[in-house]
């Protein structure tokens, strides 16, 4: 019997699919993702990560970048950053034949360099950086606060806040066992907001969030920062090609 190819391989899994999902419900985000609407003639499709969607929604909108589309794999491939490469791969194969262009809207999230690899190996550009947290402050301003001593620090943006429970509290089973939160999180000192969108509620949330973990607490009003710079100078290269 012949081998299958690559992408065969990669179409017949059955685990983190590219997303069926449409709703931008932040629990939907963390589950299923956003599926990519149907392929239109000369447009540009953005491959993300659904903790990023309405992020990369309201770039779009603030920019007037009506020439690209928007689909998002699995929030919760956070929880396993193992499998980012490979969901990353499967989103690019499906979609490379019926977009004129596509680009990665992931920084390197734990991958430990496999996403870049990858990425340069299908021939798609990413969002460079470590993490969101990084390019949401700015990759030389983060690296520049981590070499002054920022080593201690526990992050969270806007979906996270939102997602606090699902995201950092049941992981680490402090829902069963909250006696062992200081041993988990006895080598941060403080949490850091960073927050997109100027939001009172989610600050407080934050804060109480910071309170559950016993770290002391700052807010950064960060916005988009170098996500929204990548994701225009995509745009912008594409009205010029």
């Amino acid at each position: 019997m012949a081998r299958k190819g690559r992408a065969a391989r990669l179409n017949e899994r059955a685990a983190f699919r590219p997303p069926t999902g449409r709703s931008l419900d932040t629990a939907s985000l963390a589950e299923q993702g956003l599926a990519a609407p149907e392929k239109k003639t000369g447009r540009i499709l953005l491959i993300g990560c659904g903790a990023l969607a309405r992020e990369i929604l309201d770039i779009k909108e603030k920019n007037g970048l009506d020439h690209m589309d928007l689909t998002c794999l699995p929030a919760k491939l956070h929880i396993y950053p193992d499998k980012i490469t490979e969901a990353v791969e499967e989103a690019v194969l499906k979609h490379q034949q019926v977009y004129d262009q596509i680009y990665v809207v992931y920084a390197d999230c734990g991958t430990g360099g496999t996403l870049e690899q990858r990425c340069a190996e299908l021939g798609v550009e990413m969002v460079p950086g470590p993490h969101c947290y990084a390019f949401f402050e700015g990759n030389e301003t983060f690296a520049q606060k981590a070499d002054e001593g920022e080593i201690t620090a526990f992050y969270l943006t806007d979906f996270l806040v939102k997602q606090f429970d699902a995201f950092v509290w049941r992981p680490m089973g402090l829902d069963k066992h909250p006696e062992l939160r200081d041993m988990v999180f006895g080598n941060y000192t403080k949490l850091v907001y960073q927050s997109q969108v100027s939001a009172p509620a989610l600050v407080e949330k934050a804060r109480a969030c910071a309170d559950r973990m016993g770290l002391e607490f700052e807010h950064r009003h960060t916005g988009y920062g170098d996500l929204e710079t990548a994701i225009r100078r995509w745009g912008a290269r594409d009205t010029q090609d």
